[in-house]
């Protein structure tokens, strides 16, 4: 990825920052019901999808971290992990397609459990450091769409009054980011910024120009 996206990364950076010290507060005032602690790997299976800012920041750390075998393997791991994640999707889109509730089938989509491929084989996340926002966030309340979100591992109770995090307030700021990035760099692909890809593609994919819809002078 020759692209040069510092900024963008910096800004994006800031708002980790921000994420984190929220999270930090949470679990400064609720020891008790933050169950997060290491090898504790329950985030790790969830199924979710990463905006384009976060795409290009995990493939940007993953190609400085990992080269030669560990970075192939990791590589192999993401491919099957997509292979799975594909099939699920083409299910889950052949069943609405079949007259099944759209609402219904998300809900069991984010039921299903799938291995992300950053996860070591001693359960620690090869890529702590650089993790997706929403791996930061899974252990305090958080709230989409008016629904809230609690892991099954916290002690927080549902329906008991929590600080929660606006997890829609998150998001739109990543698609802002994500959408300046898209203009900045003159892409063709104008609405390239709504995309959501899951981490397995992340890493499978080559942010390159073409890819990014950058037009090559002459």
């Amino acid at each position: 990825m020759a692209l040069d996206l510092k900024e963008h990364f910096v800004k994006y950076e800031a708002l980790v920052e921000m994420v984190d010290a929220i999270f930090s507060r949470v679990k400064t005032e609720y020891p008790k019901e933050v169950f997060c602690r290491e090898k504790c790997s329950d985030c790790c299976y969830a199924i979710f999808d990463l905006t384009l800012i976060e795409a290009l920041y995990i493939k940007d750390r993953f190609l400085k971290k990992f080269s030669g075998k560990p970075k192939n393997d990791l590589i192999e791991i993401a491919d099957k992990t997509d292979r799975a994640l594909a099939r699920m999707k083409r299910d889950a889109f052949m069943e609405v397609r079949k007259g099944a509730d759209e609402l219904e089938i998300v809900g069991k989509m984010s039921m299903e459990r799938v291995r992300c491929p950053l996860l070591g084989k001693d359960d620690l996340c090869v890529m702590y450091e650089s993790r997706p926002i929403t791996c930061r966030v899974y252990g305090i309340p958080t709230a989409t769409a008016g629904k809230s979100h609690i892991c099954g591992r916290t002690n927080f109770k549902q329906g008991e009054p929590y600080p929660t995090l606006n997890m829609d307030k998150i998001y739109t700021q990543l698609q802002l980011f994500s959408a300046q990035l898209i203009q900045d760099i003159h892409s063709t692909n104008i609405r390239m910024h709504e995309m959501l890809i899951p981490v397995s593609m992340a890493l499978l994919t080559d942010f390159n120009e073409d890819y990014m819809g950058i037009k090559k002078n002459g």
